[in-house]
């Protein structure tokens, strides 16, 4: 019986030392938006905008007040999110262009068999309702894909994201006349049918069942993306809305940002108040269930070893230089808000200096103890996470150009602006590089358009284009 006994003991302390060994690799919980612009938070100076969770969250993280995507566009900083690489180096350059087979996600670059891995919400990187690049674990949100499905898949066009699943479960009817919920739909549809009350389901139910592995979960909320509209429009009370401040600001646009105010893209003042109301409501919406799943993150004691990353693919002009939209170089469209909380720890510190999302997946590989792969283009930020400074950084990202304009908005460019359609043609079809400088400068340079020259230090609402480079 002392042998047995003693048997017993070796093997239960074994059993202890093996689970602990597994719970001290860190899980990461990374959680974004789509179409967020920075300003949608206290820590980002809107102190009215009713998200209590995303605040709660904010101070107890690094609050990266200047993150800037690589491209802001959703397939190519989305692309640069999951890979550390530039849209140019991704191929993903444009929207709706797949991510190739090849070029590995931050699962497939830490390549632990150990880490259990999932990725809920939209992925918009190709083939979007199946599981793919090192994900076990998939629970799609998008059904509006289906056309660009890879080669190969033209039987699954057919095939529904696991959100189309769970609404008729819930007894829901498809509205479209293929069998789909549309995205109007879906938005519309009371909180508790929405699509962040599935993903937040979801990630509860993957964290509580792999409480006792490390793992990777991404949660992508299509929210605040359009359609700019939900049960929560009148969440906030019109005379609390911060409009703004730069909204009909009546500077020398590009010539491709004067042309997208003619084709559908210029905010008027009799719509903007409602606008960045619905676009706060469909913020709320998240915060809601961002919380829950914050709260059951700590309820399960996972708080202690999980990473939290929360930003964004891209911003949205919401008004902005009298625009409304993406694919612009100014910061409303082009930075984002980045908040990383450490595991344990609770105090909230800020990082004025700009820094790019290319640096999100080395940092995340360097600080869950895995190595670098040297042809990621990013850079580990895991020494200024710790509380070193960033010094001498330079931010760069691209633009490409926009979707095909139509001749009957050229022509009324043209006769309008007194401007050649010749000139206007070279600049629709140019392409843009930006870099924001450690000293506050960000100059954005064309191969075909108006060059740009902003002070962002002291004009950060990008009021006066220096123009020298012309």
């Amino acid at each position: 019986m002392k042998i047995i006994s003693y048997l017993l003991l070796v093997l239960l302390i074994i059993s202890c030392s093996s689970k602990k060994e597994k719970k001290e690799k860190i899980n990461l919980l990374f959680i974004w938006t789509d179409q967020q612009r920075f300003d949608t938070m206290k820590a980002y100076g809107n102190d009215k905008i009713k998200v209590p969770n995303l605040n709660k969250l904010a101070e107890q993280c690094i609050v990266f007040e200047n993150a800037y995507v690589t491209q802001p566009v959703c397939t190519p900083s989305r692309s640069s999110v999951m890979t550390g690489l530039n849209p140019h180096t991704t191929g993903c350059y444009e929207n709706n262009i797949p991510l190739k087979a090849e070029t590995k996600t931050l699962p497939e670059l830490v390549n632990d068999p150990e880490y259990r891995t999932a990725y809920m919400g939209k992925w918009h990187l190709g083939d979007e309702v199946f599981a793919q690049h090192g994900f076990q674990e998939w629970h799609a949100t998008e059904d509006s894909y289906n056309r660009y499905y890879s080669k190969g898949k033209d039987d699954d066009k057919k095939a529904r994201s696991s959100y189309h699943y769970w609404l008729v479960d819930k007894g829901k009817k498809p509205n479209s006349e293929d069998g789909r919920f549309s995205r109007d739909f879906s938005s519309n549809l009371p909180v508790e049918f929405g699509k962040p009350k599935f993903l937040e389901e979801k990630a509860i139910e993957f964290m509580e069942e792999n409480r006792d592995n490390p793992f990777i979960l991404y949660v992508n909320f299509l929210e605040p993306h359009s359609p700019f509209s939900s049960t929560l429009n009148e969440y906030h009370n019109l005379d609390n809305l911060t409009i703004p401040e730069n909204f009909s600001v009546d500077e020398e646009l590009s010539l491709r940002d004067i042309t997208r105010r003619f084709s559908g893209d210029k905010a008027t003042s009799e719509e903007v108040s409602d606008f960045v109301r619905r676009y706060w409501g469909l913020m709320a919406k998240v915060d809601m269930s961002v919380g829950k799943i914050l709260n059951k993150l700590k309820e399960l004691g996972l708080d202690e070893n999980t990473l939290i990353i929360y930003t964004s693919d891209h911003g949205e002009m919401l008004g902005s230089h009298g625009l409304k939209g993406k694919r612009y170089a100014f910061d409303e469209s082009s930075r984002v808000p980045l908040l990383v909380k450490l595991p344990g720890k609770q105090e909230q510190r800020i990082v004025k200096e700009a820094v790019s999302q290319i640096d999100i997946a080395p940092s995340i590989l360097d600080y869950l103890g895995y190595s670098v792969d040297e042809s990621l283009e990013g850079e580990s930020l895991v020494d200024v996470w710790n509380g070193g400074q960033i010094q001498n950084n330079y931010v760069f990202f691209e633009m490409i150009k926009p979707k095909k304009v139509q001749d009957k908005v050229i022509d009324n460019v043209t006769s309008k602006m007194k401007i050649s359609e010749q000139s206007l043609k070279k600049a629709l079809a140019a392409s843009s590089r930006v870099v924001v400088s450690p000293d506050g400068w960000k100059m954005v340079v064309s191969n075909g358009d108006k060059n740009q020259l902003y002070n962002l230090k002291e004009d950060p609402r990008e009021y006066k284009n220096f123009e020298v480079f012309t």
